[in-house]
């Protein structure tokens, strides 16, 4: 009965995707009635011009160890800073391999407490606020493990950085963080989003999906971006970045594929044309190939070299 229950309701709803989502008096969804520090905040990691970002997610090892393509992060992640808006890490990898003059926006990784070696769900908010401004985070992030063995404890950790985050003007990013026994379909990501958002998160991490894309970023009344997931061709990253922005996610959190590509600063600038430019896959592909192997051009001398 819940089950037949569950899927009437379904087949009621109405998102209304073709109506855009009003933001009056600011450029981000959801974001109108926050105070100035949140929204200058949040201005660093979206761009004002166009309301999107791409960030750069390198908080791997912190539940999984020394990560195929950041073994040295020292060596991996400073020459691909100039093509990404915002730095999604851990204290340890910014105050170890992240050179303090860099100017790009931090999230700062706030849960802790679980390895792959255990349950992920169990963890704990690791980080104070206050430690997250010594760090001058722009905001902080926890998984959020909606149906998952420890989503409660996982909820609250959510529920805690926002309560936090609220006194100091810190927004909060809330991952959906999808189990292996979870599916990642637009039912449960649109769930996640919707709980994440109404528990005061300020943008909301999650993964692309076909079809409902477009419902779940609908329902979800604060920005989206997308994660990037395990490794893809650079071909397919791409096409999936154009299609999520294409149905109303305002950027992406990619990690594995940018920094696992053939040529990462050149995916990354790829990925970045796609954001921000409306790049087609196909051009963005073209423009990958083309600038393999070759400096970029951003003018950068951690990256532009050769």
């Amino acid at each position: 009965m819940p089950d037949a229950q569950a899927k009437s309701e379904d087949k009621a709803k109405d998102f209304f995707v073709d109506v855009p989502f009003e933001t009056p008096g600011f450029f981000l969804k959801g974001s109108a009635h926050l105070d100035w520090g949140m929204k200058n905040r949040l201005s660093r990691i979206f761009n004002p011009k166009d309301g999107r970002t791409v960030m750069l997610a390198f908080d791997h090892g912190y539940i999984m160890g020394p990560t195929s393509g950041i073994e040295r992060m020292d060596l991996a992640i400073p020459p691909l800073i100039p093509h990404v808006d915002c730095l999604m890490c851990t204290r340890g990898a910014l105050k170890t391999c992240i050179p303090p003059e860099t100017s790009k926006p931090v999230v700062l990784r706030s849960s802790a407490g679980a390895t792959v070696l255990k349950e992920l769900s169990n963890e704990v908010i690791g980080v104070t606020l206050e430690d997250a401004l010594r760090f001058n985070a722009a905001a902080v992030t926890c998984q959020c493990y909606v149906g998952g063995p420890f989503e409660k404890e996982s909820l609250a950790n959510l529920c805690h950085l926002v309560n936090e985050g609220n006194r100091y003007g810190v927004p909060t990013l809330g991952v959906t963080a999808v189990g292996r026994e979870l599916v990642r379909d637009a039912r449960y990501l649109g769930l996640a989003g919707r709980v994440i958002a109404e528990l005061g998160a300020h943008f909301n991490k999650t993964y692309y999906c076909e079809p409902g894309f477009d419902e779940v970023v609908a329902g979800t009344p604060i920005p989206v971006v997308i994660a990037g997931g395990k490794k893809l061709p650079e071909a397919d990253a791409l096409a999936m970045a154009y299609k999520a922005i294409d149905q109303g996610a305002v950027g992406v959190d990619m990690g594995r594929n940018i920094f696992l590509a053939e040529d990462p600063a050149a995916m990354a600038a790829a990925i970045r044309a796609v954001v921000h430019d409306n790049l087609k896959p196909d051009k963005a592909f073209q423009l990958y190939n083309d600038l393999k192997g070759k400096a970029c051009g951003c003018g950068d001398s951690d990256c532009c070299q050769g």
